[in-house]
């Protein structure tokens, strides 16, 4: 049973917990915002870094617009043109319409969002699915087992080698055939990406990329060849990426099915994600 005063000690309680009425409180996603406030802040920064550096790269479109950054590698494939929410907006709409600049109608884009978004098929764009976001602290674990060798790219020649892999290994029929630097342009191993591929018997069989910005890694364009799976090729070019710079946490986008590969390297489950699709058609359409 309270004292007489009890519920208005607690109301005082209460009021002491609000801030002045004029006091600015920041969201965590107000451009202004130190790069590093929260970890994913810092996936998401990454993540916008990666789309416009591959267009970038290839000398195609990109925008960065504050609130999405974008970038059009090319006309055929989804999963080469990625468009990133970079803070929540009320205006989604608002956002597409700017989108659309980028990505006209028949051309096929991801929209990566980490948060919830309202339903978007009526905009012309198709639910992927939510793959949780996943991230590893800095450890001194050893790699994973595998039978293969792992190089790093060092190249214009290794790296026309890792996209041909990342193509046929993802697989992305839709950019077939495949003119080299189409994927991953001349210029792309400027420090802040580096990328691997794995050999088994002198044949290139997996590969993996990892892009360094805003204070993390992440780890991108995982893909082995069908014949070289089971061998631990996709887990060795993984870690090798995932470890490049072993001072750096390392995120990632895994599906459903990949979730336990990276969680056997150390990866936790953060969130879940919303991630959309334009399926773009021919022009003609």
């Amino acid at each position: 049973m309270q004292s007489p005063g009890a519920g208005a000690i607690v109301g005082l309680v209460g009021q002491s917990l609000l801030p002045p009425e004029h006091e600015r409180l920041s969201s965590g996603w107000e451009p202004g915002v130190p790069v590093d406030d929260t970890l994913v802040r810092q996936a998401v920064l990454v993540h916008a870094s990666w789309a416009i550096t591959l267009a970038r790269k290839v000398g195609r479109p990109w925008r960065d617009e504050g609130a999405w950054a974008g970038g059009r590698v090319g006309d055929r494939g989804a999963l080469t043109n990625w468009v990133v929410l970079i803070r929540p907006t009320k205006y989604l709409d608002a956002v597409l319409a700017e989108v659309a600049a980028l990505f006209p109608p028949h051309v096929p884009y991801l929209l990566v969002s980490p948060w919830p978004t309202p339903d978007l098929r009526e905009l012309g764009l198709g639910l992927v699915g939510h793959p949780p976001l996943m991230l590893r602290m800095p450890d001194t674990s050893a790699g994973p087992p595998s039978n293969v060798e792992v190089r790093e790219v060092e190249d214009d020649d290794g790296l026309a080698v890792a996209e041909r892999v990342l193509v046929e290994g993802y697989p992305l029929p839709e950019v077939e055939p495949l003119h080299p630097g189409a994927v991953y342009g001349p210029g792309l191993l400027d420090g802040t990406t580096r990328v691997w591929v794995a050999w088994d018997d002198g044949t290139p069989v997996a590969t993996a990329a990892a892009h360094l910005h805003a204070g993390v890694t992440l780890v991108e364009g995982v893909a082995a060849l069908a014949g070289a799976r089971g061998k631990g090729a996709g887990a060795a070019v993984a870690w090798a990426a995932t470890t490049c710079d072993p001072a750096r946490p390392a995120v990632l986008i895994a599906s459903d099915d990949g979730r336990p590969v990276y969680e056997r390297l150390g990866y936790l489950p953060v969130e879940r994600w919303t991630v959309w699709m334009q399926p773009g058609a021919s022009p003609g359409d």
